[in-house]
């Protein structure tokens, strides 16, 4: 049984793809009542930080770690929520509470409750299960290949991701999580945790290293 100081954690394990995203609502229009964000009707508090974070996403099953992948990737789907996702893996990103907050604020209403829903379903999946098999080494290697087969058939990936061009750095995410979605779901769910747990600037480097240009 996890710890309430872990289950307590409704952010750090869901804040995550280099951080990660925490799901709210844009700002009301003027005069509307105030209503809490989406974690806050879910009952959890976005406030709370603890370090033991990793618990969760290693006791969440593949399922509920995928959900939150899933939810991820769509995000990249349109050209203004991908914006906003890719801001997260900026080197100067604000991922303080307030700048993911403000983050995402400006997904679609319908995006932000994907978000949550998938949130807070780990949370559930991960207070009821045991730890889960997983071998970050083996994860790490799977998003080294991931990154491989981007460069591949996307030019300009490994410059995109490592440089300071925003548009490109954006882009190539989008290209590197469109080839983690094709993977079966158990290795997805392993390359979730890694970038959850890790973030995706700490391994951008061995993913560019290993995937090299576009042959010519």
């Amino acid at each position: 049984m996890l710890s309430p100081t872990t289950i307590a954690l409704a952010t750090s394990a869901a804040l995550l793809l280099g951080s990660a995203l925490l799901p709210t609502r844009a700002a009301p229009p003027s005069g509307a009542v105030n209503q809490p964000p989406a974690l806050e009707q879910w009952g959890f508090d976005p406030s709370i930080l603890v370090a033991d974070s990793r618990e969760l996403l290693v006791r969440a099953p593949d399922g509920a770690i995928d959900r939150l992948f899933q939810a991820v990737h769509a995000s990249t789907r349109t050209p203004a929520q991908s914006q906003a996702l890719c801001a997260l893996f900026d080197p100067a990103a604000d991922r303080s509470l307030a700048g993911l907050n403000e983050i995402a604020g400006r997904f679609e209403p319908a995006q932000q409750e994907q978000f949550a829903t998938a949130i807070a379903q780990l949370f559930v999946a991960a207070m009821q299960s045991p730890p889960q098999p997983y071998d970050p080494s083996t994860a790490r290697q799977a998003l080294k290949a991931a990154g491989v087969r981007a460069a591949l058939v996307n030019d300009g990936f490994v410059a995109g991701l490592n440089g300071a061009d925003h548009d490109a750095r954006c882009r190539s995410i989008g290209w590197l999580l469109d080839e983690v979605r094709t993977r079966p779901l158990q290795e997805r769910a392993a390359v979730t945790r890694l970038l959850l747990g890790e973030g995706l600037d700490h391994v951008a480097a061995g993913v560019g290293g290993q995937a090299g240009g576009r042959p010519r």
